[in-house]
């Protein structure tokens, strides 16, 4: 058992002041409030419901910055991609721990406390198998066991090059399965999660796309779910939208909405180009839109209709994708700008009235908790104490009033003022700094050396 004091805290009724709370196997036990600190209580000042990072890919931390070079004609996503599949075909099963690890010790400092990992990287070099099917999604349970964040596994069903089942080619060789084969890889997982990692951390799956994946396999992998969490990439780019609507007759949100079960467990990752028909229906689901402000910007996608979609009380999120950047308080701030400069106009992301970052933070953590299938998102007695602290005596945050802290966290703030996490009540951010950084750090300069000698 553990105790916290806060100052102040948001229960999902409003602020509360000098909140005394217990954790028990990873979940609030109680909540006093007008209590007073005792000699044994972890300290906070302002105590929130930590976020979930609801999609990532751990890998692609390991090459930011290294495609910020314009090329001679128009860069673009697809150029991106190209230089991406160049890049994992060198990375090993070590490197990808050790990567993995500073990840996820950087989103817990930037006051994530899980995690939602989209992962494809599932073979050797040109698609040769691993001994362990599971090979380097055990890496990525190695480094969450070593960070301790809350992990949500998401293996990748990867079986197509692109849109009309084409042919895997180049890089793609390491992310490709049959249905088959990705569901022993699953049951593998979910043995191996169960074994090595805390009861927080469980399993989905991931069909990656429409245009990597077919209508057949797709429904048949849906049985596999056991009603864990299903992401998917969607609606990302215009030549996404063009390819599907050319095989299959209709836009990617419309022919997924028309023809997959998609309810509160479905994650639709990025769903940046849609209709206003498809915005409304997504919103009427229940399935969260899984949003990456940061690389949808740096990969130019282009905004999510956030207006229209939350006026229909539709679900969202926040995660960091390719991780050029991770930034709890940046991906916030980018969602709301990006509609800013769409429109013209200032405080977008409001249906009706009232503060922009308490909409932003709260939503992102009711939304980040139900993609990843965490019972997280909220201060409550029985929910994961899935927890962050932040010092309100910053200069960002000292002239605001409670009511005004998530406006001032989400908008001139950084993540730097992050004191404390904790994730399922394991305490691994102290004063600012993960418990581990330092090992952490050591093995991926490690792993970055030989990484970068190999290319």
């Amino acid at each position: 058992m553990q105790t916290i004091f806060a100052q102040r805290a948001r229960l999902p009724q409003g602020w509360a002041e000098n909140l005394r709370l217990t954790v028990e196997a990873g979940r609030i036990t109680s909540l006093e409030t007008g209590a007073q600190p005792q000699t044994e209580d972890a300290r906070a000042d302002v105590l929130l419901p930590s976020l979930g990072n609801l999609h990532s890919h751990s890998f692609q931390r390991a090459m930011a910055g290294m495609t910020e070079y314009r090329a001679a004609g128009k860069d673009s996503f697809w150029t991106w991609r190209e230089l991406m599949y160049r890049f994992v075909d060198r990375i090993t099963p070590e490197q990808y721990e050790a990567i993995a690890a500073l990840v996820f010790m950087e989103m817990l400092e930037a006051g994530y406390a899980s995690v939602g990992e989209f992962h494809y990287v599932h073979h050797q070099l040109g698609g040769a198998r691993f001994a362990s099917l599971t090979e380097l999604s055990e890496r990525v349970f190695a480094a969450a066991g070593q960070t301790g964040i809350g992990l949500t596994h998401l293996p990748v069903l990867y079986s197509y090059g692109g849109a009309d089942k084409q042919d895997l080619n180049g890089g793609q060789q390491r992310f490709g399965n049959s249905v088959a084969e990705f569901s022993e890889l699953v049951a593998q997982a979910r043995e191996k999660v169960a074994r090595d990692l805390p009861q927080d951390a469980c399993v989905g799956i991931a069909p990656h796309s429409l245009r990597a994946t077919c209508p057949e396999d797709l429904a048949e992998v849906l049985q596999i779910s056991n009603g864990l969490p299903v992401h998917i990439h969607i609606s990302e780019q215009p030549k996404e939208v063009a390819d599907i609507s050319d095989w299959l007759g209709a836009r990617p949100v419309e022919w997924l909405l028309a023809n997959a079960p998609v309810d509160s467990k479905w994650c639709l990752i990025h769903a940046t180009h849609m209709t206003s028909a498809e915005t409304v229906g997504m919103a009427r689901s229940g399935a969260v839109a899984g949003l990456c402000p940061i690389t949808e910007a740096n990969l130019g996608d282009g905004p999510f209709n956030g207006v229209e979609y939350l006026a229909h009380e539709g679900v969202f999120g926040v995660g960091s994708d390719s991780n050029v950047r991770i930034s709890l308080t940046e991906e916030l701030r980018t969602l709301e700008y990006s509609q800013r400069l769409r429109d013209l106009a200032r405080n977008v992301l409001v249906p009706g009235e009232g503060s922009v970052g308490e909409t932003l933070y709260m939503g992102a953590a009711k939304g980040g908790a139900q993609a990843l299938g965490r019972d997280a998102g909220r201060i409550e007695e029985g929910a994961l104490a899935d927890l962050v602290a932040i010092d309100s005596s910053v200069p960002a945050l000292c002239a605001l009033k409670p009511e005004q802290m998530l406006d001032g966290l989400c908008f001139a703030a950084g993540d730097d003022t992050v004191t404390d996490v904790w994730s399922a009540g394991r305490h691994v951010v102290q004063q600012g700094r993960h418990i581990a950084r330092d090992r952490v750090i050591a093995g991926y300069r490690t792993a970055i050396k030989d990484l970068l000698n190999s290319l």
